[in-house]
């Protein structure tokens, strides 16, 4: 099962930062847990990037946010919901 969960980071805090290993990206999914806004980090694998799955969210990230952002490639999803499809794309890889 995959699981690169990083962090859970409060929206603002810019503590984000810290660069994926080689062979990595990352991106963030946007939750509420007790009425604050928290970004969740995560770190893939590049290889995902030819899932289509992927590639859908990706798309609609790029329709929802934009490409510039400072905080980095943001997900239309919760974390849960992501967490469900890198574990579906493990699967199949």
């Amino acid at each position: 099962m995959f699981n690169k969960l990083i962090a859970k980071i409060p929206c603002g805090s810019g503590d984000g930062s810290k660069r994926a290993p080689k062979g990595h990206f990352v991106v963030y999914v946007r939750d509420r847990e007790d009425d604050q806004e928290v970004m969740t980090r995560f770190v893939v694998p590049i290889s995902y990037l030819k899932d289509p799955i992927l590639k859908q969210l990706l798309d609609k990230a790029a329709e929802e946010y934009g490409f510039c952002s400072e905080k980095g490639i943001v997900l239309p999803c919760s974390k849960d919901y992501f967490q469900q499809q890198l574990d579906f794309i493990a699967k199949r890889s």
